[in-house]
């Protein structure tokens, strides 16, 4: 493989953990503060697929 779609492809659980904390932590202050709850919802929908997709890369 390509050296740099090696490195690509090692960062990209890192990111995709990024963008999981974002959304759960996006997710939870929506629903906590009523602004949006199906948008919040579906924002902690998005962080279990995001972690399931970094479980699945990883194992």
């Amino acid at each position: 493989m390509n050296p740099a779609l090696t490195s690509i492809a090692a960062a990209a659980p890192a990111i995709a953990m990024l963008g999981m904390f974002a959304c759960l932590i996006g997710g939870v202050a929506l629903i906590v503060k009523k602004q949006d709850t199906k948008k919040g919802v579906l924002m902690l929908v998005m962080a279990a697929v995001l972690l399931a997709n970094v479980a699945i890369w990883t194992l």
